[in-house]
């Protein structure tokens, strides 16, 4: 079993290094942290008393795992979470924010175990989400997975410019569906014409 700080390594060598995408709401980013985190923690790596670019291009990937693992890991609560499912949902948290605990309690609830989807992982989220572990715990994984999947999908449905991370120039799987599938198995990925027939409607 991978450790937390295993997961959250992997999570930054995922993310990849600066980026400051017009197109992406996250703003200026390093090793998967956004400038707006970076700002709500007050992190000042320049010392100018601003927090700017400047200060995510210093951002160092050790900097990017201990963010992870203290404000998108331990104070959410992932570690109370099913084994099976905590490196998806802190994936994913990672890179949604709560929502990532929201599609895991819209999923408990489709697995009939309903819990309020209002991304707090509670008493109730939390004895839910075991007991669907214990039920199923491959089938919970990998549920998440496709659910992870289909919430991108969404998502660039919605939001035009969002579309280039979830296919390709060539009309392949973008990163968002690749990262969604890493964590499921094999045989739930989508080949490439099941992603060609669900992003067909895309201009």
């Amino acid at each position: 079993m991978q450790s937390v700080q295993d997961i959250a390594t992997d999570i930054v060598a995922r993310e990849g290094g600066f980026v400051n995408d017009p197109d992406d709401p996250g703003g200026a980013t390093k090793y998967g942290v956004t400038i707006h985190t970076m700002r709500r923690l007050g992190l000042d790596l320049t010392g100018d008393g601003v927090v700017s670019v400047a200060d995510v291009r210093r951002l160092s990937r050790n900097d990017a795992v201990d963010i992870f693992i203290e404000h998108y890991f331990t104070r959410p609560q992932l570690a109370k979470l099913p084994v099976v499912v905590q490196a998806s949902v802190f994936d994913m948290y990672v890179n949604a924010g709560a929502n990532a605990l929201k599609i895991l309690q819209r999923l408990l609830g489709q697995m009939g175990f309903p819990v309020a989807v209002d991304g707090v992982l509670g008493p109730k989220s939390l004895e839910a989400a075991a007991r669907a572990a214990k039920a199923a715990p491959h089938h919970l994984n990998d549920a998440y997975g496709i659910a992870r999947r289909n919430y991108y999908y969404a998502l660039a449905d919605r939001r035009r410019a969002s579309r280039k991370y979830a296919r390709r120039r060539d009309g392949g799987k973008g990163g968002w569906i690749v990262r969604a599938e890493e964590f499921m198995a094999p045989q739930y990925h989508f080949t490439a014409a099941q992603h060609r027939e669900r992003v067909a409607a895309w201009d």
